[in-house]
């Protein structure tokens, strides 16, 4: 296992150290070039090539193109691993007069995560012809202007720059002036008009000129404009502005309409010719759509709400003219002050949504921010909520990676909810804050645990086959199949226990049921084992002991052990007539193979030929006289005893006693067989040989019975005090009953005296033996009575 877990973090750790080679490596951007204006569709790159992948994996690891720009311009094509155009690209509309024109874009991989940096160089092309902002051109001049005096005029503009843009102005020929190409502050290039021969106003008053702007491109492009002359009387003292340049500078947030600031000109003429007027002078379009110029004050003015994200400057010409038409000519460099009016932005280039519990350090999004603010304002924090087992990593520029700062415990959370947070060091801060979700996936690290260690159940004997007797359960801090339980019986540890003919368990809920009907007297309980085991990979499983313990029902009627109630010839007691009252007659003997109160057993005397003159007791079943015997007694007494337990429903046995009495031992009591003779063939001789042998016999064995009866008195009453009564089970036991869960009704020993045989024919004692097991030994069709025996 710690092999398989080895090498499983082999795996992710050199991906990883390959992404962080990697990662180095496309650090710098990789730059291509296209023509603008490109028909849609058109190959930029061949880029799997240069990623040194095949075309197959850029599909494969999802690989996405995003551009810095808000519209997307990029196609991917994921098959051939070509990066194409999505659209015609205008170089004016994207970059305007910048140059180069660069559109900054990124190629994002996942599985694992990984992103390079591009650039496109959008090649210019000639598709712009040079304009004047107004097809005729006003120009005063005085008439004593001497030759070589210079006049600027507007510029054309061209949106196409480098060798495209701009490059020459020409004028018609004509003998006055030429056309000089003049470059101003900004490197823009403007024309300037040179005189080339004094002018006369009376000879001519007005001039006409053809002002043409030419670009570089192949072949050139143009664009006219009518410059018409004026020549105007002397006005020899042009205005001049006090301050050259002026500078000044304003906020961004400034609202439209608000004073920049008031350019004054000086003019040293007085009249018409000192009288100044002020103008932008070749303004360009923007210029225009963002200040204003009062022509008496001087008052420069918004117009609309300036942006340093856009323009953090302007170069502004003014002009002043006076009345006579001298102009001089000024600057106004406004500086565009930055507030923080741009929140950070955020964006989610790539994201992993769910990570695997317990694996490595992982990268789980790669976050761009960016803040189109500078200075403090543009300088950005970036964070993520706290207590959360995740860390943001500074990748490339404005990137961040976020990573698992430790394995993940899908039972301890399974789900995060990660607040990233970018907030800027401007005043006011402005904060911006993306909420990712990052579900923690499950693997199968916990094995099912039973809800107890040991079940005990209880199942009453006698019960109907596939009775449902118990349900254990298990439960797994895993999910899905990991947490998907099957429980099984597993092999008892003694192989003599059929338990799956005993119980089956369902896989599926762990209910218990027993397969067939128990016998609480053949099997009173049994234990096994349960395992509960998932479905995770590897499988992970656990084991519960399991105990069942089967209930006792009364299903079991008392057996009586002695007397026997099968045997051929009822078994007969003898009971001497000097009996004293309290004399044990005998002592019925019964079991029960159920337990508990079930077992409990107790004896009733139901029928009796003389009813007063026995008595039966209820805990042991020992009969005795309640009475001394008289004369008028019947010799022979019939007994019916009822033996019962304490089950529900009850159960019970009927004892049949015979009883004889006796005056003594030498009473010739038992009837002799009849046997036929023939009195005629009798010698009284003989009769009387056997009168008195038969009277010597009998006095022979009276003195002998009388001896014995008084020895057995003494014996008795000697040993009367230890074995007369009957123990009672300690505990709430019911007064009339005994428990012979063990030892019948026997226990403790007790003596008796004879018993007869009513068939024996010889009027000879049999005296008893000790009872064993087998309590009817068969002789020929013949009874044996036993004398004298113990039961303990």
């Amino acid at each position: 296992m710690e092999k398989l877990e080895r090498n499983h973090r082999n795996r992710q750790v050199i991906p990883f150290l390959f992404m962080l080679l990697w990662d180095q490596v496309l650090m710098v951007p990789t730059r291509y070039s296209v023509l603008e204006e490109s028909e849609s569709g058109s190959f930029v790159a061949h880029l799997a090539k240069d990623l040194g992948l095949g075309a197959g994996e850029l599909a494969a690891r999802s690989a996405r193109v995003v551009s810095d720009h808000d519209k997307q311009q990029f196609i991917l094509d994921s098959e051939t691993g070509d990066l194409l155009l999505r659209e015609k690209l205008d170089r004016e509309e994207l970059c305007g007069s910048v140059d180069p024109c660069v559109l900054h874009f990124q190629v994002f991989l996942e599985k694992p995560v990984q992103f390079f940096q591009g650039e496109l160089l959008i090649q210019d092309i000639n598709d712009n012809s040079p304009e004047f902002p107004d097809k005729e051109l006003l120009l005063k001049i005085l008439e004593n202007s001497q030759p070589g005096t210079r006049f600027s005029l507007k510029l054309a503009q061209d949106l196409d720059v480098g060798s495209n843009g701009l490059q020459q102005y020409t004028v018609n020929p004509n003998s006055h002036f030429h056309v000089l190409t003049r470059n101003n502050s900004e490197g823009k290039k403007y024309p300037e008009l040179v005189q080339d021969r004094a002018l006369d106003r009376e000879e001519q008053a007005e001039l006409s000129l053809i002002l043409t702007a030419l670009d570089g491109g192949s072949p050139p492009r143009s664009g006219t404009a009518l410059v018409r002359i004026l020549i105007m009387d002397i006005n020899d003292n042009a205005p001049e502005f006090v301050n050259n340049p002026y500078e000044v500078q304003v906020l961004e947030s400034s609202p439209p309409d608000s004073p920049v600031l008031t350019v004054f000109a000086q003019d040293a003429d007085a009249g018409n010719f000192g009288r100044v007027s002020y103008g932008l002078f070749q303004a360009s379009d923007e210029i225009q759509k963002t200040f204003s110029i009062n022509e008496f004050t001087g008052e420069i003015r918004l117009k609309t709400k300036l942006d340093f994200e856009k323009t953090k400057s302007y170069h502004v010409e003014i002009e002043a003219t006076d009345g006579g038409g001298l102009s001089g000519k000024g600057s106004v460099v406004i500086e565009v002050l930055d507030v923080n009016d741009n929140a950070p932005e955020l964006t989610i280039s790539s994201l992993t949504s769910s990570v695997p519990e317990n694996s490595p350090e992982t990268v789980v999004a790669i976050i761009r921010i960016r803040d189109r603010d500078s200075g403090e304002n543009g300088k950005m924090i970036c964070s993520i909520s706290d207590h959360v087992p995740f860390i943001l990593k500074p990748s490339y520029k404005n990137f961040y990676t976020l990573v698992t700062e430790s394995p993940l415990d899908r039972e301890s959370r399974a789900e995060y909810n990660i607040t990233i947070t970018v907030s800027d060091l401007g005043t006011p801060r402005l904060t911006t804050q993306h909420t990712i979700t990052v579900k923690v996936s499950d693997i199968n690290d916990n094995a099912p645990a039973f809800s107890q260690t040991s079940y005990t159940m209880f199942v009453r004997e006698n019960n109907s086959p596939a009775l449902h007797i118990g349900t254990i359960s298990a439960t797994d801090s895993d999910s899905g199949s990991n947490a998907h339980i099957t429980y099984s019986l597993l092999p008892p540890h003694d192989q003599q226990l059929a338990l799956h003919s005993l119980i089956s368990i369902n896989a599926d809920n762990g209910q218990l049921f027993a397969l067939s009907a128990l016998d609480y007297e053949a099997l009173q309980g049994f234990e096994f084992y349960v395992g509960a085991t998932d479905r995770g990979s590897p499988e992970l499983s656990s084991q519960a002991l399991v105990r069942v313990v089967v209930l006792d029902d009364n299903d079991n009627a008392p057996f009586v052990l002695y007397p026997l109630q099968n045997a051929s010839a009822p078994c007969t007691e003898v009971l001497p007539r000097a009996a004293e009252p309290g004399y044990l007659v005998t002592k019925v003997v019964a079991v029960d193979r159920d337990s508990g109160q079930n077992a409990w057993l107790s004896f009733q005397l139901l029928k009796a030929t003389e009813p007063g003159l026995f008595s039966v007791w209820a805990h042991n079943g020992e009969v005795r006289t309640t009475r001394l015997l008289s004369e008028r007694d019947a010799p022979k007494h019939r007994l019916l005893l009822l033996v019962k337990d304490n089950g529900e429903p009850q159960r019970s046995a009927s004892v049949t006693l015979h009883v004889l009495l006796v005056d003594g031992f030498s009473q010739p009591y038992l009837p002799l067989p009849e046997v036929a003779r023939d009195p005629a063939q009798d010698d009284p001789d003989v009769l009387t040989l056997y009168l008195v042998i038969a009277l010597a016999s009998v006095s022979s064995l009276f003195l002998l019975s009388v001896l014995m009866f008084v020895g057995v008195r003494l014996c008795r009453r000697a040993r009367e005090p230890s074995l007369g009564g009957c123990s009672v089970p300690e505990g709430h036991f019911p007064g009339h009953l005994v428990d012979v869960s063990h030892a019948g009704t026997l226990s403790q020993s007790y003596q008796y005296d004879m018993c007869l045989t009513g068939e024996s024919g010889t009027g000879e004692f049999k005296f008893l033996k000790p009872i064993v097991p087998n309590l009817m030994v068969q002789d020929t069709g013949n009874l044996h009575c036993r004398d004298s025996f113990v039961f303990s």
